[in-house]
């Protein structure tokens, strides 16, 4: 995808160099041209740098200019403030809305459907780790402050800073389904006021795990075929990275379901 929002994974790539690092800095404080992130950041690789970031949609390219998008915008300000204090209960947690629907963009591993940036309000902020038993699979990530929920071949990424984002959507229509359904879930537990209880983590099998594999049969992670990879992975006796193609950018949604999945194996 070129211009779009991606996922955790694409965006932690993206900012793991100094040099992009030092880019998306420059890019908070005004737009710049080429010219003079060049002067600034050195030609080395430069179009490779701009790439990741276009990619994970952190920026656009036009004209010669280089411009932070809105999620750049909002990546950046999540950098700057203090993580979220978890809360110990959803006493004083507000109803939220679904304030907006901001970009609906081409998914990376299938242009048929969509990838969706979505802002709710008033924030969760640390009362969002409360409600990840309120979803059979999800899981509460510290080092982004976020809430990751499968919902079928759908991943919802709810920030704590009140970003919510989407892959492998069908339609607006779907997304605003998704996000009405995210909505009535968070509303209807804050409503009670009763904090969810954790519950026991929903297992999944290998065919769920052969679904997001490349399905090319390479022989790269030294097994005979994807399929047995994935019933060696269930196993504990093999590891995720060793499909090294699943690094490429057109599997980048399906990487970050595989990471998803294996925190209920």
């Amino acid at each position: 995808m070129v211009g779009g929002q991606a996922d955790v994974k694409l965006v932690s790539n993206a900012m793991a160099n100094a040099t992009r690092r030092k880019i998306m800095a420059m890019l908070v404080e005004s737009n710049r041209s080429r010219e003079e992130i060049e002067k600034a950041a050195g030609a080395s690789m430069l179009d490779y740098h701009l790439q990741m970031m276009q990619q994970a949609g952190l920026i656009d390219q036009k004209d010669g200019m280089v411009t932070i998008t809105e999620f750049g915008k909002n990546f950046m300000q999540s950098k700057t403030e203090k993580p979220p204090e978890v809360k110990k209960d959803l006493a004083g947690t507000k109803p939220i809305e679904i304030t907006e629907i901001m970009q609906l963009l081409p998914c990376i591993a299938d242009t048929t459907k969509f990838r969706i940036i979505a802002r709710v309000s008033p924030p969760l902020g640390g009362a969002l780790k409360l409600l990840e038993p309120l979803f059979s699979r999800a899981r509460y990530s510290e080092k982004i402050g976020a809430l990751i929920i499968q919902k079928g071949n759908i991943m919802i990424t709810a920030y704590s800073t009140g970003n919510v984002t989407m892959t492998m959507i069908r339609s607006e229509q779907e997304a605003k389904d998704v996000l009405d359904d995210l909505r009535n879930t968070i509303n209807n537990a804050i409503a009670r006021g009763i904090t969810p209880v954790p519950r026991e983590k929903v297992k999944v099998d290998h065919a769920e795990i052969f679904q997001y594999l490349p399905k090319t049969d390479c022989h790269i992670c030294g097994e005979q075929s994807c399929y047995s990879f994935a019933i060696r992975l269930v196993g504990s006796e093999t590891t995720l990275d060793k499909c090294t193609p699943l690094l490429d950018a057109k599997y980048a949604t399906n990487l970050e379901h595989l990471k998803t999945l294996q925190e209920y194996l």
